[in-house]
């Protein structure tokens, strides 16, 4: 294999693990983006939702939510769009997008790994929720036609890829213009070396391939978009945050 396909068959690897144990609480709260304060016990990616988020999907998916934020909370959702999470997991971000988007919109879920399909298309069914897809592919590669997303959300998955370039590339394309980001993921302050990085933590757990907060910016830009903003949040690892990434494309 390549570096890149040991790097991908690695997450993979992990996250199916993590869907085969989503009811073992200790085995969800292996997060790869846990903040550094986090008490023992405690699912870091459930405690990202309110209260009322929190009732409106099937307690499978709380429970496998091992993201780093909420981007659902952020994005904007409106009534009629049509959004795309990649990395969707156990469903989580997909099924709370469908119910802002409400029955005119439409969410679609994009994973790799069956396990987490298999989870997610079933917390779809308990949920009732007719307006979702959960599609299997690559987020360097998405099997979704050119400009027919609105907003893109993704939950600590962007840092997981081997091929970032890829993914916004992929990202711009399949946008509308005027479509937009908004989007949850591990950055690095601009001081850390790729080795620095290498040192605080794995590429599977979140950290080794982080991109810094400018090379997101430099990346973001080069692809083409406009109105760009990435917002520290908390500490994942020293000098390592998890961060709301926003973007727009512009319309042409």
């Amino acid at each position: 294999m390549t570096q890149k396909a040991d790097i991908t068959e690695l997450v993979r690897e992990r996250y199916a693990a993590a869907a085969l144990q989503l009811t073992d609480v200790s085995a969800a709260s292996g997060s790869c983006c846990v903040p550094t304060d986090l008490g023992n016990g405690d699912v870091f990616g459930s405690i990202l939702y309110t209260g009322g988020e929190s009732t409106e999907i099937p307690e499978e998916a709380l429970l496998a939510s091992l993201g780093c934020g909420n981007p659902t909370a952020v994005a904007d959702l409106r009534p009629g769009e049509t959004v795309l999470d990649l990395g969707s997991g156990g469903g989580i971000d997909v099924l709370l997008s469908a119910r802002r988007v409400g029955p005119t919109g439409f969410a679609y879920g994009l994973d790799m790994t069956d396990e987490m399909l298999a989870l997610a298309r079933a917390n779809a069914s308990k949920a009732g929720a007719t307006n979702v897809e959960f599609v299997k592919g690559r987020i360097e590669d998405i099997p979704l036609p050119d400009a027919s997303i609105d907003v893109i959300i993704s939950n600590c998955v962007i840092n997981l890829s081997a091929d970032k370039a890829a993914v916004i590339s992929e990202m711009n394309r399949v946008l509308k213009p005027g479509g937009r980001l908004g989007i949850s993921d591990v950055v690095a302050e601009d001081h850390l070396s790729e080795q620095d990085r290498i040192e605080r933590g794995s590429f599977a757990g979140c950290i080794a391939g982080a991109l810094s907060r400018q090379e997101y910016f430099d990346a973001l830009t080069s692809a083409g978009f406009t109105d760009i903003s990435v917002e520290y949040t908390h500490e994942v690892a020293s000098e390592m945050h998890g961060a709301i990434v926003k973007a727009v494309k512009p319309v042409a």
